[in-house]
């Protein structure tokens, strides 16, 4: 089964899997919007072996997503967050952390803060990020090149990646599957300066 249920819905869908007594061997299902986060609030070990697409998980084992793991674990202590002592990274924080960093980078090349300016300094701009990945904003349609990843979900709500692309990915912009799509530009509306 394919879901594309998004958020916080998947908390109750995955319930009632576990309710119904459908696990994994039954009717796997692979997710392409549920992470670390909607599975805190639930029972996973009737959920181990389902599938999730994301471009992170917090499992991923390298230096970088290591430290920042940790990094959030220490500031949700130390600024008190709610169920500070079992937080968890996920896929929309991961692209969150990166876009801010990628931004930063820009406003630097750019040295302002003005809008038309910084997106012109944006295209091109690399971050090596939590994932593991090194990853590129494009420099024509300002979409940015992201892995992809699939996921096991663990008896413990982390996930086992169990397949990953080699690189990251380029983003199309439009796609290919509508029709008409063939003729949009592949660069972003220009601005004027």
């Amino acid at each position: 089964m394919i879901s594309t249920i998004n958020g916080d819905s998947n908390v109750p869908f995955y319930k009632e899997l576990t309710n119904q007594g459908i696990n994994a061997t039954d009717i796997p299902v692979i997710a392409f919007s549920v992470g670390e986060e909607e599975l805190r609030g639930i029972d996973t070990k009737q959920l181990a072996g389902q599938l999730a697409a994301w471009n992170y998980f917090e499992s991923v084992d390298n230096p970088i997503n290591k430290q920042f793991v940790e990094d959030y674990r220490a500031y949700a202590k130390a600024h008190k967050l709610p169920n500070a002592s079992t937080v968890v990274t996920n896929d929309p924080m991961e692209a969150t952390y990166v876009g801010i960093h990628m931004w930063a980078q820009a406003v630097e090349k750019a040295g302002t803060t003005d809008v038309d300016k910084v997106r012109t300094a944006m295209a091109g701009q690399t971050f090596a990020a939590p994932s593991g990945f090194t990853l590129t904003m494009d420099p024509t349609n300002h979409h940015l090149h992201k892995p992809v990843m699939i996921g096991e979900v663990e008896p413990n709500g982390q996930f086992n990646v169990i397949w990953q692309t080699d690189k990251a990915i380029r983003a199309q912009p439009w796609s290919p599957y509508i029709e008409g799509n063939d003729k949009k530009p592949d660069s972003p509306i220009k601005t004027t300066n």
